[in-house]
């Protein structure tokens, strides 16, 4: 399992209590990192970050949650925790890509799609999926073929488009999936008038084992200077990454030299591993 990347969500100062909820609601679920700024999951020993934030943002459809679920009493058992509290964009019923299929929004304002069965060809617990849309319909290639010139071992694995279908434009990408280092993504375009573009509440995570690393990935992705701030940058398409140390998890969790690392952090935009050890 690849938990070199992954998504990290940000939440209103509740990112505990979501916590529990997960860990309540998918199998396999437990809490292995936790301090003041964040919590780490795993499900399935695949790894969620979860953030300690404010109300500055609000997480919304532009990247959600995919996962196949193979049993069909574990996937009514999961969908019956998720939207409790809940809306569903996509209401649960047979579709002509799944036999069951449903698209929710939790209480907690994440959007998870459920699909019943195994397809073969997807590898992770959930799969996090990119809608480029408003501004961005029609970039999901563009953003494909930019991640995939920048990460070292990326595959492009397929790609549908629409085809005279309403309200999209012929052409544009219906679905995709990519690896990204081993890590899969899914990702659309959509015209339709929705009223969310990508923002800082769902990001992705880079850990990296040296400061060569972060200076690759952060020197190639980063396109907006003004949302520079704490190891966080937002690529030319929207979206925000995290470049952080691998090591700075273990920094955070030591008690005594925690408050000196988050010191040292809030005075960086792009992450220097060596002032961070070194606080």
């Amino acid at each position: 399992m690849n938990n070199k990347i992954y998504p990290s969500l940000w939440f209103n100062g509740n990112a505990k209590e979501v916590a529990q909820f997960y860990c309540e609601t998918f199998p396999e679920t437990s809490i292995k990192g936790e301090n003041h700024f964040v919590l780490t999951l795993e499900i399935s020993e695949q790894k969620l970050m979860l953030i300690n934030g404010g109300p500055e943002f609000s997480i919304n459809p532009s990247i959600s949650f995919y996962m196949e679920i193979e049993s069909e009493s574990d996937f009514d058992l999961i969908w019956g925790k998720l939207i409790e509290g809940g809306s569903t964009p996509m209401p649960l019923d047979r579709y002509d890509w799944s036999p069951k299929y449903g698209w929710l929004q939790d209480k907690y304002g994440v959007n998870w799609q459920l699909t019943l069965g195994k397809s073969g060809h997807i590898h992770q617990t959930f799969v996090p999926v990119l809608m480029f849309t408003g501004t961005q319909n029609g970039n999901t290639e563009k953003a494909i073929e930019h991640y995939s010139s920048i990460f070292h071992e990326a595959s492009t694995l397929g790609i549908l488009r629409y085809q005279n279908e309403a309200g999209e434009t012929n052409g544009n990408v219906k679905h995709a999936q990519f690896r990204l280092n081993h890590y899969q993504f899914m990702a659309m375009d959509s015209s339709l008038l929705h009223q969310f573009a990508f923002n800082e509440a769902v990001s992705l995570v880079v850990e990296c084992d040296t400061q060569h690393e972060i200076d690759h990935y952060w020197d190639l992705l980063t396109a907006v200077p003004e949302a520079e701030q704490c190891g966080w940058l937002k690529d030319k398409f929207g979206i925000s990454w995290q470049i952080i140390p691998a090591i700075l998890e273990d920094l955070m969790n030591d008690p005594e030299k925690a408050p000196r690392v988050s010191r040292a952090f809030m005075m960086m935009k792009k992450f220097d591993i060596e002032k961070l050890i070194d606080a």
